[in-house]
Parts: structure tokens; sequence; C-alpha cells
């Protein structure tokens, strides 16, 4: 959090989204605005959006959609009364043809008429539900991103899209592992339960200290390494896809809903803040 911006775990998602859009926030939003849905970013031309929603229907643990904007329309209606998608993340990734070319806090200059947008719920989510539950959650006590790995769990392909999960690793004492898992299987819309619990050798990763993306956090006697498909999943397959243009949200920068984190709709009145 910048040192001149107001305590942002204080305040309400639009004013968390009026603060990144000002410039005043370009840091991660973890922990911010509790009881929020917060969302994963892809943004692609319209000719590959239809493959790409085929391929988040096909592996809904990484990729649960909860959004989709109108072609060329930077507005996310459905989420926040207010969201524009161009300036509402805290910073953005720009790839060209398979390739990360510039991270940005604004996307203003980049947006096209043929643009569309979808929104994946994000892991954020749940781990508010583990807090108010007592399950600790150790990114979130040390102020630093999940950590985030790429796993050997094969991705079902549609059109160009494919490849393998990236998945995050929460630390749970091991006497609340069966709480962990069923309190985050409320939330499919947020990745839902766990992928997998225990030896990080069975999803591929060598080094727990050595995340591909996010900060390391430490895994203490008596806890066990916990796995959940995450959104930044789509970023490797979109990468791979050699998309001429695609945005996504810098990996933990997520844009944050107007809606409950728990709410069933997504369906906003004109003019409101929060859900019908």
């Amino acid at each position: 959090m910048n040192d001149n911006t107001p305590d942002l775990r204080q305040v309400s998602a639009s004013q968390i989204r009026a603060e990144i859009r000002a410039g005043r926030h370009t840091g991660h939003t973890a922990g911010l605005a509790p009881g929020k849905l917060q969302c994963n970013i892809a943004i692609l031309p319209e000719a590959y959006a239809l493959d790409f929603l085929r391929f988040c229907q096909r592996n809904p643990k990484p990729c649960p959609v909860v959004g989709v904007g109108e072609t060329g329309d930077p507005m996310l209606p459905t989420l926040g009364y207010d969201i524009d998608i161009r300036t509402d993340v805290p910073r953005y990734r720009v790839f060209r043809d398979g390739e990360l070319i510039d991270e940005v806090t604004d996307i203003r200059a980049l947006w096209r008429d043929d643009l569309v947008t979808v929104a994946l719920g994000c892991s954020f989510t749940f781990e508010n539900a583990l807090v108010r539950a007592g399950i600790p959650v150790r990114h979130l006590e040390c102020g630093v991103n999940v950590p985030m790995f790429r796993s050997n769990i094969d991705l079902a392909p549609a059109g160009p899209f494919g490849g393998k999960m990236v998945i995050t690793m929460r630390p749970i004492p091991s006497d609340q592992v069966a709480q962990a898992r069923a309190i985050s299987a409320r939330f499919p819309q947020a990745h839902g339960g766990p992928i997998a619990i225990g030896d990080p050798a069975t999803v591929g990763i060598a080094d727990l200290s050595r995340p591909d993306y996010g900060d390391p956090v430490a895994v203490k006697d008596g806890e066990i390494p916990v796995y959940w498909a995450c959104g930044v999943t789509p970023q490797n397959v979109l990468l791979q896809a050699k998309l001429p243009l695609c945005i996504t949200h810098s990996p933990g920068h997520m844009l944050i809903a107007d809606v409950a984190e728990d709410a069933e709709t997504t369906i906003l009145k004109p003019n409101s803040e929060g859900p019908l």
C-alpha cells in the first residue's frame, strides 16, 4: 500500500477502485475488501473469445467465469456499476504474439473496439472465509502475495488454448485441513476446494521456497501444504496460444467487484453498488 493512500483494508470496493483508478494504489489486492468478489482478468480479441470461453467451461477449477463484457465495451456492469476495466486493475500485463511486452497500470491507450473482457474468480475470495473460521493464511499474515507454481496437471484444450494448470499453495495446520477443504469448496466461483494436499512433487513442484509467481512463505512444523487451482492459469494458456494481443492482470493484482463473494447472481441495479 502506498504511503499517501488510506488504509484500503477499511474502505469499500468502489473506494479501492477509485484509488487504483487514480494511480494511488498499484500493489496486490490480497486482504482487501473482505466479503467482495475478486477477479482475475483476461482481455482478448473477439475472434478468440468463444474458444477461450469453451476452454474456461472445460476447466472450471482454474477458470471459473464470473463475468463477460460486451465486445468493445470496457465497462462490466454485472460486477460493478462504475467498473472500467481499462483503469480499475492495479497492474496489467500486455502480451503480443506470445511475448510479455509490458506491465502497466492503465490500458486506455491499448483499448480497441474488438476486445472482450472475461472475468474469472480468484482464490483471494475464499481466503476471507478461512480467516473468519480461524484458519491462518500465511501470506496475509506476512503482507505478501500468495505463492503460485506451474504444476504438472494437464488442462482440457479448446481451440488454440491448452497447457498446464497454475496452482497456489497455503500452509494449513494439519488439524484444520479438512475444515479448509470444506470451506473453500463452498466457493466454486473462486476455484472451490483444493486440487492436492501434501507432497509438492505430486503436482510437479520441485521447491516450495521458489514460486513461479508471488512470494515464498514458510511451511511450519505441524502444517501441511495445500494446493488450489489458480487464476494465473489463463495467463500461461494465453501466452502459449500466441495471440496477436491479449491483456491480463498482473499476478495478485485483481479487479475487486461490488458483488458479494458468495453471491449466486452478479446482476446489479443501475447506479447501484450492491447485488440485487
